[in-house]
């Protein structure tokens, strides 16, 4: 039998990364494209829609090249992209009017204020399983309605990213379940429809929102000739719906059962668990999952940050390292992770909040600022560079520890996917903090290699969820100590602690 491919694409926040894949799970071609947010005032974050279309088709087009494969050869193409925050808003030519506010805007805070004041919260959380704050995107809408009016009133519909993506690809216009419940506020997750009735308490027109809601798994299109040029996709290969890249990668790592839980740590942390909607919190975030979408939710939390704190490190005190790893050809976190593993669990005394971008889970405060506590003249730049990690992996462990509150089942294993995963001694310490065996898959594509298996799902090629499983091995295990746990387990409760503490002065210092 001649070869067949299935190609991914997740269209992320700051790079759209692309894989071919055999129907064996072999990832045989990739290619990246970057681009960047705009960030035009503090607390803002916006991204325009051309850059990700550009970036979907050159890396499509790269990693077909890549993988030296047939185009007539490939049976279907998924997208998955970023928490879209408000979508794109577009006119009635489907023309983008203004730019998306992205998942880590933080503007729409006298918008969270109005909702906590003017609509019933309670029945709101019934209709949706979501809560109120800046990061949802139901919060941005409104931020333009009240301060873009002109805008507002020329809106024809706001479409999320991997949306967008696949109505310019395909000319048809559809959204996957799981990005229609990230928006949260106008999307019931019970009926999976968008409500009537939260839309009108809101001040939200349904209209505004597309109409036509699939599963991720479900063909919306296929390939026009115009995009088959710029691609090198053939004309008429299908086009799948994909979802949220936080789910995918959860999907990318063999998670799509009842207590399968990944923890999606880069730049920042999502951190989610499958189960049946039988529980839902108001500190989490939960929407249909990529898997089984209308039968399975995924509920997560997502810390603002997790590798943006050791990049931040790195960009201010790592130039040593930098220098030294560019002689002997090793990376310079390496480095690091070298001089910080010989730093006790603890850091000898030292406790870091992670709140470097305010917090998102499960404190939902934009206000929260970053803190390290404890400094004597003992401490070297190696402790604040190993209290730095273990700040996340604290984090991580107060986002499960609401999760195993609300009665999410978990299993013991977590699973980690992202940058972070590329540190033995982070690992270890997330193992140590969290208590939970802590396995590694190989390969970490994540989301993309998802969504090639989502192209499988929706082109018949496979007909169960349980094929990913032969698609992801694992590379490593973490075990916890159970010495170094205990240790851990009084840091983290003085980590705790010191939000409540100092929360006050945070916000002081956040207006000054």
């Amino acid at each position: 039998m001649t070869e067949q491919y299935l190609v991914g694409t997740d269209v992320g926040t700051y790079a759209t990364k692309t894989v071919v894949v055999t129907p064996s799970g072999e990832v045989v071609g990739s290619a990246k494209e970057e681009y960047d947010v705009l960030q035009r005032r503090p607390c803002w974050a916006e991204q325009l829609p051309e850059p990700w279309e550009k970036a979907t088709y050159k890396s499509i087009r790269e990693s077909i090249k890549d993988a030296n494969a047939d185009p007539s050869r490939i049976r279907g193409l998924t997208v998955s992209a970023l928490y879209g925050g408000s979508g794109i808003p577009v006119n009635e030519d489907f023309e983008p009017i203004y730019p998306c506010l992205i998942w880590m805007d933080r503007r729409a805070t006298e918008q969270v204020e109005w909702v906590k004041e003017n609509v019933d919260l309670e029945e709101l959380f019934e209709i949706t399983g979501n809560y109120v704050d800046t990061y949802y995107g139901y919060t941005k809408m409104l931020w333009i309605k009240d301060n873009e009016p002109l805008i507002w009133d020329k809106i024809h519909k706001f479409v999320p990213p991997a949306s967008y993506v696949e109505y310019k690809m395909t000319g048809e216009l559809a959204v996957d379940y799981s990005s229609a419940g990230n928006i949260g506020g106008v999307f019931d997750i019970n009926e999976l429809e968008w409500s009537e009735d939260a839309c009108e308490q809101l001040g939200i027109s349904i209209d505004k929102m597309p109409s036509q809601l699939v599963e991720s798994g479900e063909v919306v299109g296929e390939v026009s000739p115009e995009v088959s040029r710029k691609c090198c996709l053939e004309e008429g290969t299908p086009v799948i719906a994909g979802g949220i890249d936080a789910a995918a990668a959860t999907l990318g790592a063999g998670a799509f059962e009842r207590g399968n839980n990944v923890a999606m740590m880069g730049t920042s942390t999502c951190w989610g668990t499958i189960h049946s909607g039988e529980s839902f919190s108001k500190r989490l975030v939960s929407m249909p999952h990529v898997a089984d979408s209308t039968e399975k939710v995924y509920t997560f939390g997502g810390s603002a940050t997790s590798g943006a704190l050791i990049n931040w490190f790195k960009e201010q005190f790592g130039r040593p390292e930098e220098e030294a790893g560019e002689k002997i050809g090793i990376r310079p976190f390496e480095l690091l992770d070298r001089k910080a593993e010989e730093i006790p669990p603890g850091s000898d005394g030292l406790i870091t909040l992670p709140y470097f971008k305010g917090e998102r889970s499960p404190i939902w405060d934009p206000n929260a600022r970053g803190a390290i506590l404890g400094f004597t003249l003992f401490h070297t730049k190696s402790h604040i560079f190993r209290a730095l990690m273990e700040a996340g992996a604290y984090s991580l462990r107060h986002n499960m520890e609401v999760g195993e509150e609300i009665g999410l089942p978990l299993e013991d294993e977590c699973r980690v996917v992202g940058g972070v995963s590329n540190s033995k001694l982070w690992t270890e310490i997330i193992a140590h903090v969290t208590g939970r065996d802590v396995a590694i898959p190989a390969g970490g594509v994540g989301a993309p290699l998802a969504d090639a298996f989502l192209a499988g799902i929706g082109t018949g090629l496979f007909d169960g969820y349980d094929r990913i499983e032969e698609w992801v091995c694992c590379d490593r295990v973490e075990t916890p100590d159970p010495e170094k746990k205990e240790i851990y387990d009084e840091y983290y409760e003085l980590y705790k602690r010191l939000y409540r503490d100092t929360k006050g002065i945070m916000h002081k210092l956040s207006k000054l």
